[in-house]
């Protein structure tokens, strides 16, 4: 190659790949205090996700989105399409419970209790009782398809659909009845909207747990790209301490370690991690704050003969100026922590007080648009109205109707309505006012519905009588 053709070849772009090829992690398990948290988190996550399914509450599910009947189940109420405020009230409540949690003890939810987390554990789990530990499955990928290799995938492949299975069909059960869900797969004759979504939901939980796992936090993810904004230098991490573990070193019998540091460079904290970063390397967005490394390098120096916590739960302040645990807990306290709970309290008690305090109606008004009004025998105007109401609550209700803000205005015919519970009435009341209790055209006029032997359930609304 001459000269010129180097340097052509020098000036030429240079190839880069914006996605890393995946490596295949074989994460080992590990025992642990930390570990035995997250089991205990995966328990009751799963306890909760499972068994709220077959919760019963006055004859019926108690916990049911029920998309055909447009109502919200839970427990004792009763939510409409017009209580979206307080799905957003709730959104906004998680959010900033999140914000809190985060800047006070960074990514503790995605390491404990979020779901990709929580399946992916389950499902190595799985793994690990199929194909063994670490080596077993290592040993097992490398070697060539055979009897027992094809036995052993098929058996964890089975166990992983079962379970996705299972938990599609639990996720459709709190949108369609429980119970006509399972007769309509007992008999055959599961819709084709329930079929898809169980298969979906089995699906992207055996493809997101079983196969992408750690790429779906590192790729998919949005959290892990801006929990850099919520933290700050006295926000909680997992952390390596540099100045105790540096220079890091295997330990050999007869071997002067006066000038090393505690970090025996095992690696262990590496093989451990299930997204198969290396925490000394420092703080990485791919980290989800499992603490399996905190666990295994606890054990490693205890074998050792050293003190625990070279890989621990500490902040960078810290790490640098070497606080205690009390000056930890001190500077967790910051104008930032109390802002969000100032919030988070403050959302809270309004949200509660509101539903506490929440009538369980709701009126539609239409007025008859066929005739805007009419001229009745005894030279009364008419206008003819159809209300629509919502009894939000578990029991059937007898509503009395009202009708004022017109001189002489009142309801001609029957003024009381049966609904059912948790059902939707309407009703035609057909209001009636002297020629001149008003000016011509549109009058402001007010229906109350007060439910009988209830007071409290009282509910006043708008409408307009039209004069000809």
């Amino acid at each position: 190659m001459n000269q010129a053709d180097s340097k052509n070849k020098q000036n030429e772009p240079a190839e880069v790949s914006l996605y890393e090829k995946r490596k295949k992690i074989y994460a080992k398990g590990v025992r642990g205090y930390f570990d035995n948290w997250r089991i205990i988190l995966v328990i009751i996550t799963q306890l909760a996700f499972y068994g709220g399914l077959w919760l019963e509450w006055n004859g019926r599910q108690a916990l049911l989105f029920h998309l055909v009947e447009r109502k919200f189940y839970i427990f004792g109420l009763v939510f409409w399409p017009q209580d979206v405020i307080y799905l957003a009230i709730l959104l906004i409540i998680s959010a900033y419970a999140l914000f809190l949690v985060t800047a006070v003890a960074g990514r503790l939810f995605c390491g404990y209790a979020c779901p990709q987390t929580v399946y992916t554990q389950v499902f190595m789990w799985i793994e690990n009782w199929v194909e063994g530990d670490r080596n077993a499955r290592m040993k097992l990928d490398k070697a060539p398809l055979n009897a027992r290799k094809l036995r052993i995938k098929s058996t964890k492949f089975l166990l992983w659909g079962i379970l996705s299975l299972w938990t599609g069909f639990t996720l459709v059960g709190y949108f369609t009845p429980v119970d006509e869900l399972i007769n309509n797969v007992l008999t055959n004759s599961l819709g084709p909207w329930e079929t898809f979504w169980i298969f979906v939901y089995a699906g992207f939980a055996m493809l997101f747990a079983g196969f992408m796992r750690e790429q779906v936090c590192k790729y998919m993810c949005p959290y892990a790209r801006f929990q850099s904004v919520m933290f700050d230098p006295d926000t909680l991490i997992i952390t390596y301490d540099p100045q105790r573990g540096e220079p890091r070193s295997p330990r050999k019998k007869d071997t002067d370690t006066s000038q090393l540091g505690d970090c025996v460079d095992c690696n262990q904290c590496v093989v451990v991690c299930p997204t198969g970063i290396d925490i000394r390397n420092g703080l990485q967005y791919e980290c989800i704050g499992c603490a399996a490394c905190v666990d295994i390098c606890d054990q490693v120096m205890d074998k050792v003969g050293l003190p625990r916590g070279l890989v621990r739960y500490s902040t960078e302040n810290a790490m640098a100026k070497q606080q205690s645990k009390a000056e930890i807990l001190n500077h967790m306290i910051r104008p930032r922590v109390l802002v969000y709970t100032a919030i988070l309290i403050v959302i809270t008690i309004i949200a509660g007080w509101f539903l506490a305090h929440r009538i369980p109606l709701k009126v539609d008004i239409i007025r008859d648009r066929s005739t805007l009004a009419r001229e009745a025998d005894d030279g009364s105007i008419e206008n003819v109205f159809m209300l629509q109401i919502m009894n939000t609550t578990e029991q059937p209700q007898r509503y009395m109707i009202t009708v004022d803000g017109l001189e002489g205005a009142k309801i001609t015919g029957d003024s009381a309505v049966d609904a059912a519970a948790a059902g939707l009435t309407s009703f035609n009341v057909v209001v009636a006012a002297p020629p001149d209790s008003g000016k011509r055209g549109s009058n402001p006029i007010h229906f109350t519905i007060t439910a009988e032997g209830n007071p409290d359930i009282t509910l006043r609304e708008k409408a307009s009588f039209l004069l000809p």
